[in-house]
């Protein structure tokens, strides 16, 4: 489970330009469910995503994950449990190393880091055999540079790679913003697929009313860095939508 406990960060305390990005928010996030954030810009969510993330540390709160405190561990500790997808499809591979090395150095964050991790042929229909199940063809390309690739396959990609290193935690920052439309309802896909065959603990942040609507077990909107609205999927299922596409209307 990951525990999110009043947790708070002030940008430039004290100054003019002073900025409560987020403030006194707390969640419960059990294994298995996917939590959808939207809000306006400002709102807080992405801050909220690079708290929990490590990138930036709270002023004042807790996060735990499996009852341990993860805000102060080292990035090296924290990447085992913890993945994330940014917005840039450039954000999340090395664009000279081939699709088989990307997935090499994306299964080393579970490895101790004294272990080498060789490319073996086990590996390689590891791989082989992961990357089929995009149904994009790739699997025949492994030797190929990721920076070939369009950002739709990056994304699938690095979705793919972050449970090679069996990860608890799955943060998806407005991954498919900059995708077109049928790119983005693919790795939308495939992200709601891996999240729920391997009980990942999800938290998406987007601006796209469709995603919001159709992915997800849980829905909360951010407004000046807390928390005004949290609807869970499973339990109301009464949810009408106009009300959900007036959240976005001051977008």
């Amino acid at each position: 489970m990951l525990q999110i406990q009043n947790i708070s960060k002030v940008f430039n305390a004290g100054k003019a330009t002073e900025v409560i990005a987020v403030d006194g928010v707390t969640l419960q996030l059990g294994a298995g469910s996917h939590t959808v954030v939207v809000g306006a810009n400002g709102s807080g969510k992405s801050t909220l995503l690079n708290l929990v993330a490590g990138s930036t540390y709270a002023d004042r709160g807790k996060v735990l994950l499996r009852g341990n405190e993860i805000q102060g561990m080292p990035d090296y500790k924290r990447s085992r449990w913890i993945a994330r997808v940014f917005q840039n499809p450039l954000a999340g591979t090395a664009a000279s190393l081939s699709i088989l090395d990307n997935f090499r150095m994306a299964a080393l964050r579970k490895s101790p880091k004294w272990i080498k991790l060789g490319v073996d042929s086990d590996f390689k229909k590891l791989v082989y055999d992961q990357v089929a199940t995009l149904g994009m063809a790739l699997e025949n390309k492994l030797t190929q540079p990721m920076g070939t690739l369009s950002g739709g396959q990056r994304q699938a990609l690095t979705l793919l790679m972050t449970v090679m290193a069996d990860v608890d935690v799955l943060l998806l920052d407005e991954p498919t913003a900059a995708l077109d439309p049928r790119s983005a309802k693919e790795v939308m896909e495939i992200a709601d697929k891996i999240i729920h065959e391997n009980k990942l603990t999800a938290l998406l942040v987007t601006h796209n009313i469709n995603e919001a609507l159709h992915y997800g077990t849980r829905l909360v909107q951010m407004e000046n860095g807390k928390i005004i609205r949290d609807y869970d999927k499973q339990e109301k299922l009464t949810l009408n939508h106009t009300e959900v596409i007036s959240w976005f209307d001051y977008y």
